[in-house]
């Protein structure tokens, strides 16, 4: 069951909201379903369709309610009755993707931003609270407010479950990418859990940014945000071992390298340069994804481009994590010490095991042991993803 809500609950959900109306009455009707479900499974088995019997299953639940609000023969002309398809004319603008609906709908501009980005990870892409609260940095309490705040803005507001119009669609393009993409990088490397990798997140991300770019073809960042994912997806098949350990980036087998979705993140690229605007955030990080993936070998990198690239990407999306990136890269091209110093200034990252676990690479690179086990130390009590602690804990071995 947990598996099927974890790749499900975003279809059944959006599904819900289409059909009712109300995005707050779709999310309850579903957990009253997953409710019933942990009964009647274990007393019935697992029925041939699991979602199929969620689905239908919350949407008796949904015909309830409206019954209890007195309101059934208003409401029930609004449930998609099957004539209405067939009524319906013809939009070649139109993408009849419920997902994708539905995260235009959490990203309304009534929301504020955090809250947009917040609200679509928790309903769409299935994330929990910590995980969010992590990827944000912020407290779990702090980001189950701001979830709860905006349903009730989302209700109090009708905002109608749609994809908006196009000049509508532009205007919130902006969350609906960095949707995108905290859901592809929570796959690509899961913040906790017992694996590292969660393909059935990243592979969402991607299906959906293909579908913006069949919706906005003329936008470079929805091209270059679909290049990024097809770049670090590549490297999925080398990343992990048999037993799901992780390999790090110097002892990965290249070959096995998927070089089809290699062709398919530079052709994203290609496209997002062409268009003759520049490459922004998105495009840049699908650059620095290029410059590994074209590499026969760690020393092989172009170490340089990739600090240039850093710097412009620092430029256009400033955060403590692209310095963090940066200062590895420079460590690549131009030695420890200087990135040392780099790592030595930052701040912003507290209670995140990314700086110290950083800052022990290029103490141990140093030859300063100590100092870099006392850093590895508290990298591993910070991490909360159980392959990257193991890691981690390898590097304190003596060598």
């Amino acid at each position: 069951m947990e598996a099927v809500w974890r790749i499900e609950s975003a279809r059944i959900v959006s599904a819900l909201a289409r059909y009712t109306g109300d995005f707050a009455l779709a999310e309850d009707v579903a957990q009253e379903a997953l409710a019933e479900a942990l009964v009647s499974w274990e007393r019935d088995g697992t029925p041939d369709n699991p979602a199929g019997w969620l689905l239908a299953t919350a949407r008796r639940r949904a015909i309830d309610a409206f019954r209890r609000r007195a309101a059934l023969e208003k409401r029930l002309p609004l449930l998609a009755p099957p004539e209405a398809a067939a009524e319906e004319s013809w939009d070649p603008d139109r993408i009849d993707d419920d997902v994708l609906a539905l995260i235009f709908t959490a990203c309304h501009p009534v929301l504020a931003p955090e809250a947009r980005v917040a609200l679509t990870l928790r309903a769409v892409g299935g994330l929990t609270s910590e995980e969010i609260a992590r990827a944000f940095l912020v407290p779990v309490a702090t980001l189950q407010a701001r979830i709860t705040r905006a349903k009730k803005t989302i209700v109090a507001a009708r905002v109608a479950f749609a994809l908006p119009a196009a000049d509508q669609r532009r205007e919130r393009l902006g969350t609906v990418l960095s949707v995108l993409y905290v859901v592809f990088t929570e796959g690509a490397t899961a913040t906790s859990g017992p694996d590292l990798l969660r393909p059935d997140l990243a592979r969402e991300a991607i299906r959906l940014a293909r579908m913006l770019v069949a919706l906005l073809p003329d936008e470079p960042e929805v091209h270059g945000l679909l290049a990024l994912c097809e770049l670090t997806a590549a490297r999925f098949p080398a990343r992990t071992g048999p037993d799901g350990e992780p390999i790090l980036l110097e002892e990965q087998d290249r070959r096995l390298w998927d070089r089809s979705a290699i062709r398919r993140g530079t052709a994203a690229l290609d496209r997002a340069s062409a268009l003759g605007r520049g490459l922004g955030p998105y495009g840049l990080q699908a650059a620095i994804a290029a410059c590994h993936d074209a590499a026969p070998s760690v020393p092989g990198t172009d170490w340089e481009r990739i600090v240039l690239l850093y710097e412009a990407l620092g430029r256009v999306a400033p955060s403590p994590i692209v310095s963090l990136n940066q200062a590895v890269a420079v460590s690549m091209a131009y030695g420890p010490e200087r990135a040392l110093t780099m790592v030595d200034g930052l701040t912003g990252l507290s209670g995140s095991h990314l700086l110290p676990a950083v800052r022990g690479e290029l103490l141990i690179r140093l030859g300063r042991r100590a100092e870099a086990r006392a850093e590895l130390e508290r990298a591993a009590a910070l991490c909360r993803n159980d392959r990257e602690r193991a890691v981690l804990l390898r590097k304190l071995s003596p060598p």
